[in-house]
């Protein structure tokens, strides 16, 4: 108990620090403090689990699972959203978005209806959307440096000025020490 105790702890900050860093960014506030407070009502249920207070009801457990997915989710795309992406690049996040959200809600209404399985079809979309959520994850921190790596005409006459700025510093720093040598 004291193992699952502390593994839930972990991964609870695991997840947290995922949602608080896209907070950090300036950015998004709903989608990382929804992931937060999911992580923390899941870290709660599970403790309950553990400590064999509310482990008997089915529907505390799906719902502790659907608090988890939700969790997880939300700190993937935070993650996913602290990238910043040029136009060009962008479909990739709403690839993202749309590919997380829809295996989240196959595997919610998996669990709370419990369908008959009628073939593997549902199977191979979670396959494919699985694959495609590995994809888009691998993919955003490349698209990421290849967004950065691209500079404007704005961005190159911004740091000549401040070349310029830095240079002129070092030019009166040389020529009052110049003085001072020339002094003494």
């Amino acid at each position: 108990r004291v193992l699952m105790s502390t593994l839930t702890v972990t991964v609870t900050s695991i997840l947290g620090l995922a949602c608080g860093a896209y907070i950090e960014t300036g950015r998004g506030r709903y989608l990382p403090i929804a992931g937060i407070a999911l992580s923390i009502v899941s870290a709660i249920m599970l403790f309950f689990v553990i400590w064999d207070v509310l482990d008997d009801s089915e529907i505390f457990i799906k719902s502790l699972v659907t608090t988890s997915l939700l969790a997880a989710s939300c700190s993937h795309l935070s993650l996913l959203s602290i990238a910043r992406l040029d136009k060009r690049f962008a479909w990739s996040r709403i690839a993202g978005f749309i590919c997380v959200g829809l295996l989240a809600a196959i595997l919610l209404f998996i669990l709370w209806f419990e369908p008959e399985p009628s073939g593997d079809i549902i199977s191979r979309v979670i396959g494919v959307l699985s694959i495609l959520i590995a994809a888009v994850t691998v993919i955003t921190p490349v698209f990421h440096k290849l967004s950065n790596s691209v500079r404007t005409v704005e961005q190159i006459r911004t740091e000549i000025e401040e070349l310029h700025a830095r240079i002129y510093l070092l030019d009166q720093e040389r020529i009052r020490l110049q003085s001072l040598e020339d002094d003494g």
